[in-house]
């Protein structure tokens, strides 16, 4: 967890620094750029950001404000709606990328032994799938 922390905090603070975007405000414009027709309910949204609904409603709010993201009505259901990245939020997220894959390298990666990539990937990879099911009870394994 204080891995997790630390990197996530180093690299809030290159994109506040020379991007003025948070971390979290990034991952949005990733998450809606990745949707198809950069668009996606707000739920979903704020599920994909592990958000509450009103945490994602707040994020969104500070992005439309940016003119990074606008809200349109749901394609499927007009009484819903959708959060959509604008050509604007496209050209921030462009411009941000590098620093945001910069960090990942020194933080993260520059760490790690190239050997242990692969098991690394291959964890992780488990950890999400695993994290992302129903939950289930584990019994931890003892630390002798």
């Amino acid at each position: 967890m204080t891995a997790q922390a630390q990197v996530s905090r180093r690299l809030d603070e290159d994109l506040r620094t020379e991007h003025g975007l948070s971390l979290q405000e990034y991952v949005s414009l990733l998450i809606l750029a990745e949707a198809p027709e950069r668009r996606l309910r707000m739920g979903r949204l704020a599920d994909a950001l592990t958000l509450s609904k009103s945490g994602a409603t707040r994020l969104i709010d500070r992005l439309v404000a940016d003119g990074v993201v606008e809200r349109v009505s749901c394609s499927s259901d007009a009484r819903g709606a959708e959060a959509r990245l604008t050509e604007a939020g496209v050209d921030r997220l462009r411009t941000a990328a590098p620093t945001h894959l910069r960090g990942i390298a020194n933080y993260f990666l520059a760490t790690i032994d190239a050997t242990d990539l692969p098991v690394i990937e291959r964890v992780m990879t488990k950890v999400a799938h695993c994290a992302s099911e129903a939950p289930r009870t584990v019994t931890p394994r003892s630390a002798d």
